[in-house]
């Protein structure tokens, strides 16, 4: 690359004015212009402009100084003959690596990135990037921390302003790679472990006190250290007054200097408030300010999860994750869509799964606060390093009641997908379906006509539970999954839904059906129509004294231990609110891959009902329903077995 070098530095040493040219690298010659600095406020004085001012003091306040930004020429650098692969830059920009070699310079000896800039609109960005560094200019310890450093420019004359002339952005060299080159090293973890040189002084920022242990907890301690420095950063921005608007991995750089996460050059940074005053009033300016802050927090949920889960890096799988977020699925219900693809290469289970399901569920939480599809709805930076999932064990946190409900949904579905029912965990997922009821965020009836509509797949029936294992029936049938759909009426008046039972099952051969789960796949299909109503469920009405003590008891000691901040309460109270699901006349039919005859498939529809809780066959033992939110729904039967569901969108390996 050298002859790439002397061209652009032929190109930024345009002639200034008389006097010898100064020898560059590869032959090229500039001639000398003085190197000045820009003041933080632009003088009033024409005598002081024509002048060559000094370095100015930047604004008093915290970590104030002289401002650095300065005006180089090309004969200050030495460029270098490569360019490392870390370094991002668009298609009108040309990057350099240099170094200082001025010996009056306070950067003498270090390495910098010049980056050419060529087109009008890149030397736009590359003057905001210097109009930026003056608004945070009062607070540089900040700014040198968690930002990459912009040094200076290098013009061929005196103005910065010039469109026609060579514009060269002179700024921090932070490593060889960017946060997305980080991560696809194949050992990643350990050499950015090296280049944070985490020790037990270090894991303290993120409240922990050891170092080491299994690979899950070492990528949550890393990805801890990086979130919160990103967000930190990000915040900084936040508080002057400024958008990022381009937050990506390749925007990302760990420094191995100050160990910090240094988010990239702001020349697209926006302000919050809007410079022409005919569009700027106090109303407007609110809601540009948190349609900026709505924007870069969605940006930081990409990163984090990209840097959580491995196989949003394939570009194709990252496209599927981007789609059902833009279609407007709920950001809640991203498990469900995602669990297909992170179990498919992973048998044992999947590191990035592993540490969103610790804290019970908590990582899972913060991507959907982040990724919420209402910007009003996306959580702050602030509220964001409080987060449980970004805080170690050491720290003492007070989680939101919202994040506790989570918390009590996430580990009854985990409790559930485990597939191990002993008497032990149907008596803990009881409780938590319980406590879920009680805790339900949307008990009016208007709340559930605009959250019921979708696909809900089975998780969990309270109810009995038959298998194959024990019983030795004609032919084998395998449940695959059990899915409700309710789809609002279009031309009736009052809230009337189209509800469909899906049972997917397998006919299996009889010879070796524990080994080989083939078969031929079928569907029994339930169609019917309901009706929602306001109702209301009394607890334990029919039971004796002892139960009712034995189930008090029960109660207070879970309200008494993770999740005593939901509720002051001591226990379950007596009655819920509910909704009311009538349902009408029924139709039910089945569809099989192979030919079956009238025995054989009266034989099947026999043993799919052994095994199917009754209410997902007739419909009309489903009585009311208990609890709902954009990802889970309690549905009562008419025997009090409950029904515990999970919304599931199209899937991404579909």
């Amino acid at each position: 690359m050298p002859v790439v070098a002397a061209a652009a530095a032929a190109v930024a040493a345009r002639p200034t004015g008389a006097g010898p040219a100064r020898p560059l690298r590869g032959g090229v010659s500039a001639r000398p212009c003085r190197r000045r600095g820009i003041r933080a406020e632009a003088s009033s004085s024409a005598s002081a402009s024509a002048s060559t001012p000094a370095p100015a003091a930047a604004d008093e306040g915290a970590g104030a100084g002289p401002c650095p930004v300065v005006r180089f020429e090309m004969g200050d650098f030495d460029v270098a003959d490569r360019v490392s692969v870390g370094l991002h830059g668009r298609s009108d920009e040309m990057i350099f690596e240099a170094t200082v070699r001025d010996p009056s310079s306070e950067l003498y000896g270090s390495t910098v990135v010049l980056r050419q800039l060529m087109s009008f609109q890149a030397k736009r960005r590359g003057r905001r990037a210097l109009e930026v560094l003056k608004k945070l200019a009062r607070r540089q310890m900040m700014y040198h921390s968690y930002a990459m450093q912009v040094h200076g420019y290098v013009t061929p004359g005196n103005d910065v302003e010039q469109d026609d002339g060579s514009f060269i952005l002179v700024h921090g060299y932070h490593g060889s790679y960017s946060l997305r080159h980080w991560l696809q090293l194949s050992d990643w973890l350990p050499t950015l472990e090296a280049t944070l040189a985490l020790d037990e002084e270090q894991v303290r920022r993120v409240g922990d006190d050891s170092v080491g242990g299994p690979a899950v907890t070492r990528q949550l301690r890393l990805i801890r250290i990086l979130m919160r420095d990103l967000l930190i950063g990000v915040n900084y921005l936040h508080s002057h007054g400024l958008a990022h608007t381009e937050l990506r991995l390749e925007n990302v750089h760990v420094s191995p200097i100050d160990k910090h996460v240094k988010v990239g050059i702001l020349g697209n940074a926006v302000d919050f408030h809007d410079n022409d005053p005919r569009n700027s009033t106090l109303a407007s300016n609110d809601e540009r300010r948190k349609m900026m802050i709505a924007f870069d927090m969605r940006c930081v949920g990409f990163i984090m999860a990209k840097m959580v889960l491995r196989e949003l890096m394939d570009s194709s799988t990252f496209l599927k994750f981007k789609s059902f977020l833009t279609k407007g699925d709920d950001p809640a219900c991203l498990r469900e869509f995602l669990l297909p693809i992170l179990c498919r290469n992973s048998p044992s289970g999947n590191i990035g799964l592993q540490m969103l399901d610790r804290q019970w569920g908590a990582g899972w939480n913060l991507l959907a606060l982040l990724l919420a599809t209402k910007p009003d709805k996306r959580i702050s930076c602030v509220d964001a390093l409080r987060h449980p999932f970004l805080c170690g064990p050491k720290w003492r946190i007070n989680p939101s009641v919202d994040v506790i409900r989570w918390g009590l949904g996430s580990t009854a579905v985990r409790m559930a997908e485990d597939y191990i029912y002993g008497r032990h965990q149907r008596r803990r997922l009881a409780y938590f379906v319980e406590l879920m009821e009680v805790l339900n965020p949307n008990p009016r009836t208007e709340n559930w006509l605009n959250i019921l509509p979708g696909h809900w797949r089975l998780l969990y029936c309270t109810g009995r539970h038959i298998g194959l294992t024990l019983r030795q029936p004609s032919p084998r049938i395998l449940i695959t999954d059990v899915f409700l759909t309710f789809a609002q009426t279009a031309d009736s008046i009052d809230p009337v839904f189209s509800l469909t039972s899906d049972i997917g099952f397998k006919i299996m051969a009889e010879s070796d059906w524990p080994h080989d789960k083939s078969g031929s796949e079928g569907t029994l299909s339930v169609t019917s129509s309901a009706r929602i109503a306001t109702g209301r469920i009394y607890i334990h009405e029919q039971d004796g004294n002892d139960s009712r003590v034995a189930s008090s008891r029960s109660s207070r000691r879970y309200l008494r231990g993770k999740w005593r901040k939901v509720s002051k309460m001591k226990e379950l109270p007596a009655s819920l609110p509910t909704v009311n699901i009538t349902m009408d006349e029924q139709d039910v039919s089945m569809s099989c891959n192979s030919t079956l005859n009238v025995s054989s498939a009266q034989k099947v529809l026999q043993e799919i009902r052994t095994q199917t809780p009754p209410e997902m066959f007739d419909l009309s033992k489903i009585v009311c329903g208990t609890y709902v939110d954009a990802r889970l729904m309690i549905l009562r039967g008419v025997n009090g077995s409950a029904l515990f569901f999970t919304r599931s969108n199209s899937r991404a390996d579909s």
